[in-house]
């Protein structure tokens, strides 16, 4: 009985840490089709669809937080910023969205970072899409 209360304990920590973690999704998503005069890159109907890949990504466990990206992309800062790390985050991210963008935040970015609206107008043009990744055409 102790071990079935401790697993529903545990469950319900899981599903608030993944309701936090894609917090700056809808963030991200309400500033994206919300701000006053913002010329859009993409439908509101994209910037929805987008919000369930976020959604997703922030529960991958390598990201500490995500976001919608102005462009379309996907915005992580990721838990362990290292090579192995980052690339098994990207590769998992490509398996799952082939035709999608992932943009890792930088240490170095995220000192100048001041609100969710500074990175949902972050450009995700530097980062190879996973169409090239997976040499999709």
């Amino acid at each position: 009985m102790k071990r079935l209360i401790a697993i529903a304990m545990l469950l319900v920590c899981a599903t608030d840490a993944a309701r936090a973690e894609s917090e700056n999704c809808r963030k991200s998503r309400e500033y994206l089709l919300e701000a006053p005069g913002s010329d859009l890159s993409l439908t509101p109907q994209a910037y929805n669809d987008l919000f369930k890949i976020c959604i997703a990504t922030a529960a991958m466990p390598n990201v500490k937080d995500a976001y919608i990206l102005r462009d379309g992309g996907i915005a992580v800062l990721p838990k362990q910023d290292n090579v192995s790390a980052t690339a098994a985050t990207l590769a998992q991210f490509c398996d799952a969205y082939p035709h999608a963008v992932l943009r890792f935040i930088t240490p170095k970015e995220t000192l100048t970072i001041r609100s969710v609206a500074g990175v949902a107008q972050m450009s995700s043009t530097s980062s190879t899409p996973c169409k090239k990744i997976k040499g999709i055409s």
